[in-house]
Formats: structure tokens, sequence, C-alpha cells
């Protein structure tokens, strides 16, 4: 899957994953490979990023919107 984590200011990361995991305002939620179309609003937490050779990265984000559609992933943070 390909993900963006975008901020006002710039890129955060730009890249392939094979899992991430969002703190969606209703709970956190992951996403993986063929995930159903999906927006959800963020709130104060950690992204999860791991990467293709199981490396995980990880975020803190105070608030965002994340669009899931065609396993390309968008999040958009403050």
């Amino acid at each position: 899957m390909r993900v963006e984590i975008i901020t006002p200011e710039k890129s955060l990361f730009v890249g392939e994953t094979t899992m991430i995991r969002v703190p969606g305002t209703k709970g956190s939620f992951q996403i993986l490979n063929n995930h159903a179309p999906i927006v959800s609003t963020l709130e104060k937490g950690i992204i999860t990023i791991r990467k293709p050779d199981d490396q995980e990265i990880t975020f803190n984000i105070n608030s965002g919107l994340v669009e899931c559609k065609k396993n390309k992933i968008i999040i958009l943070v403050e």
C-alpha cells in the first residue's frame, strides 16, 4: 500500500507499507492491504507504519483525517 502523511508545512512520510495503525476518534484501527474504502477523523495519538522490511515508524499527532481508497492512504495531520 502507498501512504502519504502530510502536514500544512511539509510531507512527513511517503512510501510503501504493509500495515498502518491510526488513532481514530471512535478508537484506534488498522488498515491492511485491500482495506475497504474509508474516511475517518483522527484524534491525538500515535500513527504506526510497518514498512515492507518489518521496520516500524511512529508519528505523534494532535488531530487529522485519513482516507483509504484502492490501497492508497492519505493522512492529513496537525
